[in-house]
């Protein structure tokens, strides 16, 4: 884990991601990880115009605990009313129903399945190649899905 938590930190100062820990505050132990990544960049534009959500993991004691929902919440916020993207991206291994169900959820829009978009990241699978689903929400829609996640008891 302290090979992990290096290699995000030299990923965050070489300006590649934002990474946030994520903290149960009833207990106030750290439960997970998600980050800002694939930060897009266009001249004149004070942030990045489109960024991905996502190289999340979660402790199983906090799945479908609403932690991980008010973490990607606060992230949305942030892109779209700090950073004034006009699209935030989020992917799952196409096999991860369970992510794709939280995704959903968010309120994203399913736009389809990258077949062989990256190396798998599951263990016996380092030279295989996985399919993404992508998802993503626009500045358009992202009024709604804050109105939406508002309500939600997150």
């Amino acid at each position: 884990m302290a090979a992990r938590v290096e290699e995000l930190l030299r990923d965050f100062d070489s300006g590649l991601i934002v990474p946030f820990a994520q903290v149960d505050a009833t207990t106030n132990r750290v439960v997970g990880m998600t980050r800002f990544l694939t930060l897009r960049w266009r001249t004149g534009h004070t942030g990045p115009y489109a960024v991905e959500i996502g190289g999340t993991w979660l402790a199983a004691s906090a799945q479908r605990s609403g932690i991980n929902t008010e973490a990607k919440f606060l992230l949305l916020t942030h892109a779209f009313e700090v950073w004034n993207v006009a699209r935030v991206d989020i992917k799952t291994d196409d096999r991860n129903e369970r992510a794709k169900k939280a995704i959903a959820r968010l309120g994203a829009s399913f736009e389809g399945v990258l077949r062989h978009w990256q190396p798998s990241q599951v263990a016996g699978e380092e030279s295989a190649y996985r399919n993404t689903a992508m998802y993503s929400i626009t500045e358009e829609e992202w009024p709604a899905i804050a109105s939406t996640l508002t309500s939600l008891d997150r």
